[in-house]
């Protein structure tokens, strides 16, 4: 009986014609693009030969994705731990609109991306084509419109460059977001009749331009404030340390929204804690009692999440609001100031022009309500005990404590949420705290988390997700598996939809649509051959080794079980959301 002889496939190393597909990847590899995230695809295949191609010269790699939507979850997570434009690709048709959710979610929150997309070749546009996205058929290019900077159809290969040049100028132009190219599959796969010839010093260059009329306004304000409060939002990034600095010389005392808490060492004397979402009493007796003869809002965006529902004690005459962002002063307008430009810029030069100036009120008042913890005696209690099954606030404030300094913490939508924003407190001001709150898409942190590490392999990955979320794109770790990254996933473990169901409760509403059954995580993951740890104790909490969790050529998973009836603090967006049912009815 014969033994069949299987032989690996090995690619012809004899030179070929560059096609339009080498045009491309040769744009991206001098942007310095080092990992594209996608899933193959009939349409986008001549794109992953290319790819493939590019990669035998230069260090350039597709990391293929287990669904669209984690791909462009992975580009956006790669954007944020490198600061450059991520990309992510799909094949036409469904493949695209996959991608769709993750691209919207970087789209709110400003986050770089080149997304390109296949279609089918040219002759077959409106022909009943499978998977038809063409004008004529399901518009991608049309719908990718309505959640990017720029969408267009590249038609001819003289097209290429200029469009590619077009998008990425839009990607990184502020605001920054995702941008969009489709391109169909024999253009894709065309030979190259020509030598590309651009520059592309003027796509990575950061202006910084500022309201210099606004700022000298803005001095005499501060000067004239016996009290001044910073409102810090998400848009603060490369600012935080002037705007510490700041701060520290007017004595000011420092609240935050969700968000925004990552650009401010939350042990800083002067910070009296997160206003918004699940934040702390502190903060908002500031705001409430009107304690502050100023209050400056910095990079934010004013959501619903990150003010209370606009609150109007925030949102008012002794508002003045920075940002770099003009579309943002839509939601201030009561301020009695908006100043535009870099917030780097901005801040560095009033740091210097205060420091010529003389003793001014503020220099004699000390800063606000630091005499008191963020936290209750009963919350630190409840941080601090060894409750079984394990407390939430435990979790998320021994976790703070746990991690190595330079950690990089996502932190997916649902109850985790509530739970890190109050309770998950760090030193770092760098923004390696990361949460996507302006979408609120399920599984964000899980697809971004794989992408960031991909980016940065050396410095420690920690993925905060639900079970609710894991259900829905927990493959995605067989991507961490495969790239043999040390990425840690914790699933936070209450058999239910966490966030649903107390919402139910705390509203009043039917109890309904919130229940997930009894499951293993960590049994899944070791079947997936990757180690599985189901932390049910707090000593077992507390006995997690994470310098080796973080050394490992592969990624861990930890199935934690904690008390699913402890209620997040999350009771001010349930009365948001009454407030808009009764309104709606």
């Amino acid at each position: 009986m014969s033994t069949a002889v299987v032989k690996k496939w090995v690619p012809s190393t004899e030179s070929q014609p560059l096609k339009c597909g080498d045009a491309i990847v040769s744009f991206l590899r001098k942007l310095d693009v080092t990992q594209v995230f996608g899933v193959p695809g009939g349409s986008i295949e001549p794109f992953f030969d290319a790819v493939a191609r590019a990669s035998r010269e230069a260090p350039i790699e597709m990391v293929v994705a287990r669904h669209e939507s984690g791909a462009a979850f992975m580009a956006d997570g790669y954007a944020r731990e490198r600061r450059k434009i991520g990309v992510c690709c799909s094949t036409t048709g469904p493949g695209a609109t996959n991608l769709m959710t993750g691209v919207s979610s970087a789209y709110v929150d400003n986050i770089p991306m080149l997304v390109i997309t296949a279609q089918t070749p040219m002759p077959k546009f409106g022909r009943k084509a499978l998977q038809d996205s063409s004008c004529s058929a399901v518009d991608l290019v049309g719908m990718f419109k309505h959640c990017t900077k720029y969408s267009s159809l590249v038609s001819h290969a003289d097209q290429i460059i200029p469009k590619l040049i077009a998008a990425v100028q839009a990607a990184n132009a502020y605001p920054k977001g995702p941008v969009h190219l489709s391109f169909p599959a024999d253009l894709i796969n065309q030979p190259l009749s020509f030598e590309p010839d651009y520059r592309l010093d003027m796509l990575t260059d950061d202006y910084s331009l500022v309201d210099l009329n606004a700022l000298d306004k803005l001095l005499p304000e501060i000067v004239q404030a016996k009290k001044i409060a910073l409102f810090l939002g998400d848009n603060c990034e490369g600012a935080s340390e002037e705007i510490i600095r700041f701060a520290e010389r007017v004595n000011a005392t420092i609240i935050s929204g969700p968000m925004g808490k990552r650009w401010v060492n939350e042990y800083h004397p002067q910070y009296a804690g997160v206003f918004g979402f699940s934040g702390h009493a502190k903060a908002r007796r500031l705001v409430m009692d009107q304690q502050y003869d100023l209050m400056i809002a910095i990079g934010a965006k004013l959501s619903e999440i990150g003010t209370n529902g606009w609150e109007a004690k925030l949102i008012n005459e002794k508002l003045i609001h920075i940002d770099s962002i003009q579309e943002h002063f839509c939601r201030s307008g009561t301020a009695r100031l908006h100043v535009l430009g870099g917030l780097t810029s901005i801040f560095k030069q009033l740091n210097e022009r205060l420091a010529k100036l003389a003793r001014m009120p503020w220099q004699a008042t000390r800063p606000l309500q630091f005499q008191e913890s963020l936290f209750s005696e009963d919350e630190n209690a409840l941080c601090e005990g060894s409750h079984y099954p394990i407390k939430p606030q435990r979790l998320y404030s021994s976790l703070a404590k746990m991690l190595p300094e330079d950690s990089r913490v996502f932190i997916d939508a649902g109850n985790a949420w509530a739970w890190a924003t109050r309770y998950f407190q760090r030193r770092d001001n760098l923004g390696r705290y990361r949460i996507a709150m302006g979408y609120g898409s399920m599984t964000w942190a899980i697809g971004a988390s794989v992408g960031s590490c991909v980016a940065n392999p050396s410095s420690p990955h920690l993925c905060i997700t639900g079970d609710g979320s894991y259900l829905m794109s927990g493959q995605e770790i067989t991507v961490a598996l495969q790239q043999n990254i040390p990425l840690v996933m914790l699933v936070v473990n209450d058999n239910s939809l966490g966030m649903v169901k107390h919402g139910q409760r705390l509203g009043g509403a039917e109890q309904i649509g919130y229940e997930l059954p009894q499951i293993n995580f960590a049994a899944i993951a070791e079947s997936m051959g990757i180690e599985g740890i189901v932390i049910d104790t707090v000593e077992q909490l507390d006995q997690l080794d994470f310098s080796r969790l973080f050394s490992k050529q592969q990624p861990t998973l930890l199935d934690v079980r904690i008390d699913a009836e402890e209620v997040p603090p999350m009771g001010e967006r349930v009365k948001g959301l009454a407030t808009s049912k009764n309104t709606c009815e």
